[in-house]
């Protein structure tokens, strides 16, 4: 993927130099109170690999964002396929994002993911992006309204990933953005 500047963030692929990073933001009990895991570091450097070799092929996902003042790797914000839930059809993109505890609640998430939401619409040619939750994740779902997108509870599920044994994290909401409603949103803000 070709590197994307914001305001304060340079969003781009995974690099090894933040295997540290990935792991603690897979492994810290606060980011990860919404997922029935935590991943040691060989889970998350693979994992880390995977988003990587995604986004180079497919030009965009899961992305690193890096503070431009300080080369520091805060998280991912970015795009990626959802393949992984059933109840969704094929094609659907959602936008999702994971930070470390002392980066959130300092617009990091809103400033890279409106980012996002431009390169899937105008980029990508995307008609809507989505973007799921746990139902009591409401830090997540605050930043899902401020980008601009609608709630669909008739779309809501049961996450087929969540095991049994976590029925408080089972049901996940979906919030929907279409690209008219984006470009409404844009053309509002001038």
């Amino acid at each position: 993927m070709k590197p994307m500047r914001t305001e304060r963030l340079i969003l781009r692929n995974w690099e090894d130099r933040d295997r540290d990073l990935f792991h603690r933001i897979n492994s810290d009990d606060r980011v990860m109170e919404f997922f029935p895991f935590r991943r040691d570091r060989a889970q998350a450097d693979a994992k880390m690999d995977e988003l990587r070799a995604w986004t180079t092929k497919d030009g965009y996902g899961f992305a690193a964002a890096e503070i431009t003042a300080t080369g520091e790797c805060i998280g991912f914000i970015g795009l990626l396929d959802t393949d992984h839930v059933p109840s969704l059809p094929a094609g659907t993109i959602e936008i999702g994002w994971r930070l470390a505890p002392e980066f959130l609640g300092k617009g990091y998430v809103t400033e890279a993911a409106e980012a996002w939401l431009a390169y899937g619409f105008e980029t990508l040619g995307l008609d809507e992006i989505v973007s799921f939750a746990v139902a009591a994740n409401r830090r997540s779902t605050a930043v899902m309204q401020r980008l601009g997108m609608s709630a669909d509870p008739s779309a809501d599920f049961d996450h087929p990933s969540i095991p049994d044994s976590h029925p408080h994290l089972k049901r996940h909401v979906l919030y929907r953005l279409s690209r008219q409603d984006w470009q409404a949103r844009k053309r509002a803000a001038r």
